[in-house]
């Protein structure tokens, strides 16, 4: 008999009417939950009209107010160290994550069940099992484990499978990359960042890593592990393929992965999640195809239910008939596309980070950063690059004017300043990277 392709082939091939009804049946559960539980959902749903017995269709789903992470971190500092949006306090909680706290704002503190975390594993078995990693495979993760939630659940996902799991710790970049080829590993998990700081130790090494045992690199943290030209980069650096998965502390796991077809999108998880995508300006909800911000309900965290939260992340929403692979499940294409408030506006054209990414990666460049800021009451945007060692200065020269002028080709001719920074003088990230800085 062949093997399923999918973890979970029951609800992965569900008719999408059978689908909607179970969505609908989960979401009136966790609703009626939130609600005879949640002091922060009793107080603001009743001061917006709504409870839970005005849930009786789908119409009614646009009754519920929406949840931001800026009303979330209010409660928690109002009420330290949780906040009374989670149905219970610690004593009913087995784990606390945060998030990473690149933002620079005060990490967003998140509790956990025995029940959630076991949810949180099961998640990331969809993403496992249908990228193909199976019990014979050997998974790494080049993580520093701590309070950011991080990989926490991508480890237990691979011990659920049976896949024999080795934990990076705090641990150099060397040691992590002696251990993964030192121990067979066929299977790493990392973010996009990583897996360049990983490749460029190796080289330094003298490791070849496309001859190790790698032949799958999983990645999350960045919306850059969609980006074609990094994707392909990170493989021909690893000899192996790359498969982007996407989740958040708010939630606890991911919510979305990228199969062994690779559709060009990442499948939702949509038997445990409700995405729906909104203009972050009107609010009002978008047809396939148009890009907005992501907005979340799920299912599957009992001590915080997250229910119609606004997520800020920008993605584009397309029907699973986009691909043949058997899922029932919608897709974002390209994965997350980053924030929605991650746009620039330098002398009256938008940039994206995403976008200027995806130029570089381009050229042999080892790392990059985009600066903004005022000159003589001028916005003029810097890139500071470091090449590839092997190139010399008339390589330089040259591959300066082409990146300028491709970016400008881009950007509507604006144009960018490249600096040519010294070997390993530009930060490096094991999490999640932080590439632009606006200084105006």
């Amino acid at each position: 008999m062949a093997e399923s392709p999918y973890w979970n082939p029951k609800t992965e091939t569900l008719a999408r009417d059978d689908l909607r009804a179970l969505q609908f049946a989960k979401l009136r559960r966790v609703v009626e939950w939130a609600e005879a539980r949640s002091p922060f959902y009793r107080r603001t749903w009743a001061a917006a009209g709504f409870t839970a017995d005005r849930l009786r269709s789908w119409d009614d789903y646009e009754r519920i107010p929406f949840l931001t992470r800026d009303e979330w971190m209010a409660n928690q500092a109002e009420l330290p160290p949780y906040g009374d949006l989670p149905v219970t306090g610690a004593a009913g909680a087995i784990r606390m994550h945060t998030t990473s706290g690149t933002s620079g704002r005060t990490p967003l503190r998140a509790l956990d069940s025995r029940k959630d975390w076991f949810w949180a594993a099961e998640m990331w078995c969809y993403a496992l099992w249908g990228i193909g990693i199976r019990p014979a495979d050997v998974g790494y993760l080049a993580f520093g484990y701590g309070s950011f939630i991080g990989f926490w659940g991508l480890h237990n996902g691979l011990e659920k499978i049976g896949a024999l799991t080795i934990p990076g710790g705090a641990q150099t970049t060397t040691q992590r990359v002696k251990q993964i080829v030192d121990f067979g590993c066929t299977v790493v998990a990392t973010t996009p960042t990583y897996a360049f700081r990983m490749a460029q130790e190796a080289r330094e090494l003298g490791i070849d890593l496309p001859s190790s045992a790698v032949g799958t690199v999983v990645l999350s943290g960045e919306p850059a592990g969609m980006i074609p030209e990094t994707k392909a980069l990170i493989e021909a650096e690893w000899g192996a393929k790359a498969f982007d998965t996407a989740g958040m502390t708010e939630i606890s796991t991911i919510f979305m992965f990228e199969p062994a077809d690779q559709p060009g999108g990442c499948h939702i998880i949509e038997d445990h999640f409700i995405e729906k995508v909104y203009d972050p300006q009107t609010l009002q909800e978008l047809p396939y195809g148009e890009r907005g911000e992501r907005v979340t309900t799920s299912f599957g965290r009992s001590i915080i239910p997250l229910i119609k939260y606004r997520t800020a992340d920008a993605v584009v929403k397309v029907p699973h008939t986009t691909t043949a692979n058997g899922r029932t499940f919608d897709l974002y294409e390209g994965g997350i596309l980053g924030r929605v408030d991650d746009m620039k506006l330098v002398r009256g054209t938008n940039v994206y980070p995403r976008a200027v990414e995806a130029i570089v990666r381009g050229f042999p460049i080892e790392e990059f950063q985009i600066r903004i800021q005022k000159v003589e009451l001028r916005d003029e945007i810097f890139l500071a690059v470091e090449p590839a060692p092997t190139l010399d200065d008339d390589a330089w020269a040259d591959m300066e004017g082409r990146l300028q002028a491709k970016l400008a080709d881009a950007h509507e001719g604006l144009r960018f300043l490249i600096e040519r920074a010294a070997p390993n003088s530009l930060p490096r990230f094991e999490l999640k990277a932080k590439r632009l800085q606006d200084l105006r």
